[in-house]
């Protein structure tokens, strides 16, 4: 498919897609006023008698038409909308404000653009500059000119996209990388100017220590145990056709990012994938391994608003919630977590007990945006959308493959933070590092 042909494709079921939820938007409020309005109207009835009839029946006649016509020129909108000649210019997918769109909507309703086939839906795919590499020998050439054995691999959380690295980071007019061992060495001055790029954690792990950073964009809608086979047999296919061979993997997940590694690595270690024996390190940055509060208090509440007429549009609207921020209520790792469950049920059992990948190293970040994290405040909100002890995988249950080693904690800082900041890179940084052997007869 032609750069042209994606952009037409993807702008037209943007415009379908929105003009549809706009309509089922309206509905919804249809329903609701048809409720509000007749228990009114009963209200009165005994005080004005049977005059208030002829009132209602005006008074549904053109409440009804009204939604009808506005829900019948949005359908025929979308009708047009396959008829409009559309600008040229890049894909939605392709550029910062686009995938930043589509990402959002991948997190909503994922599952629901992949059952329907949409252009929307964003595969699990390498992207460079927000286009997506094809896993083959000479794509990945061509994408990486300069690749080291060392490889870097950066999963973006709910509703984003690779394009989150770089929020808040600083700015370079060069490249980030110099060869590899040249620690320390800048190959462009760092500083700001129109159009720069900004340094991601990856740009400056290849200019201090060598790595490679291969950037991931995902469907963050569909079931987390979907996206980790997803992601497993991408790797398998990446560490084949890299093309030099890959002698360390290192795995980086924001949020929901995290578990999509430790699922990866859980299917691939089931079946015995060569990969899993290269990875050196994951990494998780604000990952709810335990489950976040915000699903909680969404499912909670869906539940609640479907149980009246008068709310039950809003809980329908709630109950669309994608596979993925459904997964989040545990923090659900395997297909057993969730085949064979009712999604909408009050109380949903916890996830599987899934080990963390044996020869790697696991290192974690968490965050509150109290400085002190024993603050109450800092305790009860965390990083605004995770709790430090589900970031640390701490529970009062012993759960084999939550005991994380090694981690770090950032005070005053909130769960975006975490995708760029200078003081989680200095503490990263050590971190990955290759340690020098020691001399023969030392331990």
């Amino acid at each position: 498919m032609t750069a042209t042909t994606t952009r037409e494709t993807e702008l037209r079921a943007l415009a379908h897609l929105g003009l549809y939820e706009v309509g089922a938007a309206t509905r919804g409020i249809g329903s609701m006023h048809r409720v509000i309005s007749g228990g009114v109207f009963r209200m009165l009835r005994p005080v004005l008698g049977s005059s208030v009839d002829t009132a209602r029946m005006v008074h549904d006649a053109v409440s009804e038409g009204t939604y009808n016509s506005i829900v019948a020129a949005l359908d025929a909108g979308r009708s047009a909308a396959d008829h409009v000649p559309w600008p040229e210019g890049r894909a939605p997918s392709h550029t910062h404000r686009g995938a930043v769109l589509l990402g959002i909507l991948n997190g909503l309703i994922g599952d629901e653009l992949e059952s329907d086939h949409s252009p929307l839906t964003a595969d699990m795919s390498i992207r460079v500059d927000g286009r997506p590499v094809a896993l083959g020998a000479d794509s990945l050439r061509d994408a990486f000119p300069d690749p080291t054995g060392h490889v870097v691999v950066f999963l973006h959380g709910l509703m984003e996209s690779e394009f989150a690295w770089s929020l808040g980071s600083k700015q370079t007019t060069g490249p980030a990388r110099s060869a590899p061992g040249a620690r320390g060495e800048q190959t462009g001055p760092a500083r700001s100017a129109p159009g720069a790029r900004r340094l991601t954690y990856g740009d400056r792990l290849a200019r201090d220590i060598g790595a490679t950073e291969v950037q991931i964009r995902y469907n963050t809608g569909r079931h987390i145990s979907e996206n980790g086979r997803a992601l497993a047999d991408l790797l398998d296919a990446l560490v084949l056709l890299w093309p030099t061979p890959v002698t360390r993997l290192t795995l980086i997940g924001h949020s929901m990012g995290g578990l999509v590694v430790r699922s990866a690595c859980h299917a691939a270690d089931q079946r015995g994938d060569y990969w899993t024996g290269l990875v050196s390190e994951t990494v998780c940055l604000g990952t709810p391994h335990l489950g976040a509060p915000l699903a909680r208090g969404v499912h909670l509440a869906t539940n609640a608003l479907r149980r009246t007429p008068v709310t039950r549009p809003i809980g329908s609207l709630l109950r669309r919630r994608s596979a993925g921020v459904r997964d989040l209520f545990h923090g659900s790792l395997t297909d057993d977590d969730w085949i064979g469950h009712d999604p909408d049920a009050w109380s949903q059992p916890p996830g599987a007990d899934v080990p963390l990948l044996d020869g790697a190293r696991h290192l974690f970040v968490t965050a509150t945006i109290t400085r002190d994290p024993d603050n109450p405040l800092g305790r009860l909100l965390g990083d605004g959308l995770v709790l430090a002890p589900s970031g640390r995988g701490q529970h009062t249950r012993a759960r084999r493959g939550l005991k994380f080693q090694e981690g770090f904690h950032v005070g005053g800082a909130h769960h975006f933070t975490l995708l760029n900041s200078d003081e989680i890179y200095d503490w990263l940084l050590p971190n990955l590092t290759p340690r020098k052997a020691l001399p023969r007869g030392r331990s």
